[in-house]
């Protein structure tokens, strides 16, 4: 597995998703050329968040669903608080969807 396709479902993913096909559709790029992008993405949200990212926040909250599968985590909360340094945030339902980092490989052209 090169990467993790997981950002493409955030918002700027499905964005980035959604782009690409109206540009395929109207001829101005490719489907190979919209490949390659997403798969560019990818790399590079995975190398953004490991090497940018320094903020460290705690989660408390209480555990409605967990389910692991094909080494992917997936756990759903419920009134869920975050704590950082600087702020506290507390939602009524989060999604939490975690991967182990150590099967992540570089991408392959």
């Amino acid at each position: 597995m090169a990467t993790f396709e997981l950002y493409r479902r955030s918002t700027i993913g499905t964005c980035l998703t959604e782009t690409l096909d109206e540009l395929v559709s109207s001829g101005a790029v490719s489907p190979e050329l919209a490949i390659q992008v997403l798969v560019q993405f990818d790399k590079s949200m995975t190398d953004a968040l490991e090497s940018q990212v320094k903020s460290k926040v705690n989660i408390k909250g209480h555990l409605h669903t967990y389910r692991f599968c094909d080494n992917v985590w997936t756990f759903i909360l419920t009134d869920a608080t975050f704590k950082s340094e600087e702020i506290s945030e507390t939602l009524g339902k989060v999604k939490i969807v975690a991967c182990d980092s150590k099967l992540l490989q570089p991408h392959q052209p």
